[in-house]
């Protein structure tokens, strides 16, 4: 079990590693004055976290409506991860998709932000290869004998 965490954790940090700009960049000032910028953004994303911790201690009101562990209907066969399951994909099967949707969003994202075309390199051209017919990509030349082969053309 713990070799598969520590797993995880080891693709998680090549993951982030590999997204991490390390070459230096000229920073780009944003002149964009208006409503979307970082601090109104900020105080949408504060405000729901403030809306979020306002259900979370608004929920202790309900405490005593909770069935004690004791009255519970518990199966021993099971163990933890497979009663997890359970629960996880039946009765929470539609915030797990759109968790994993979210996430998906997210590395896209993350991908698109990090991403930039490097010039004076060599990149294949898939279309040109496939296409590429044995008549341009074989020539066949008659040489003199003796004279050789000149390579520079």
């Amino acid at each position: 079990m713990s070799r598969s965490y520590v797993g995880a954790v080891a693709v998680l940090f090549l993951f982030v590693v590999m997204m991490l700009n390390i070459s230096e960049q000229v920073v780009k000032r944003s002149s964009r004055k208006g409503l979307i910028n970082n601090i109104s953004v900020g105080y949408v994303v504060g405000g729901i976290i403030f809306l979020e911790l306002l259900v979370v201690v608004g929920g202790w009101k309900y405490k005593g409506d909770f069935i004690p562990l004791s009255a519970a209907n518990l199966n021993l066969d099971l163990t933890n991860t497979h009663a997890l399951g359970n629960v996880l994909y039946t009765d929470y099967i539609h915030l797990f998709q759109i968790s994993g949707i979210i996430l998906l969003v997210a590395m896209i994202g993350a991908i698109t932000l990090t991403f930039n075309k490097r010039e004076n390199i060599k990149r294949q051209n898939y279309f040109e290869q496939i296409q590429r017919e044995k008549a341009s990509a074989v020539s066949l030349v008659d040489v003199e004998s003796g004279k050789g082969v000149k390579l520079d053309d």
